[in-house]
């Protein structure tokens, strides 16, 4: 049951808004091998003397905070990190410096919906 929490200091529109809440939960259940089920995703827009990253460019800048599910190997989630700045790029025009992607791994009791609790994840198969 992961969260997926954008902020970012770009304008999007409402249509590039949901085109990022279905990408990311696209590229987060392609990488981490999961369904879209329970994938949660928010994507908020702050003013941009809200937000810094040290090593920034001009340019908007982007921070995903990633909690999941324990278990997930390091090589998963920088492949997913790394789908998440390439597409932040190309579809927003964030600068590859600009964007930062941070995981918070959690037993999956930690996470809940009304009609469940998470378990525990294993891979069927890592690569």
């Amino acid at each position: 049951m992961p969260y997926l929490a954008l902020d970012t200091t770009y304008e999007p529109t409402a249509d590039e808004r949901r085109a990022c809440t279905e990408s990311l939960t696209r590229l987060y259940t392609e990488e981490m091998a999961t369904t879209t089920g329970h994938v949660a995703v928010a994507v908020r827009k702050h003013p941009p003397a809200a937000m810094s990253l040290g090593r920034a460019v001009d340019g908007p800048i982007a921070v995903l905070n990633a909690d999941i599910r324990r278990g997930r190997s390091f090589e998963r989630r920088r492949t997913f990190a790394l789908s998440v700045v390439d597409w932040l790029e190309a579809e927003w025009d964030v600068p590859r410096l600009n964007v930062k992607v941070v995981f918070t791994e959690h037993d999956g009791h930690d996470l809940m919906g009304a009609d469940r609790v998470g378990g525990e994840w294993s891979p069927e198969e890592e690569t």
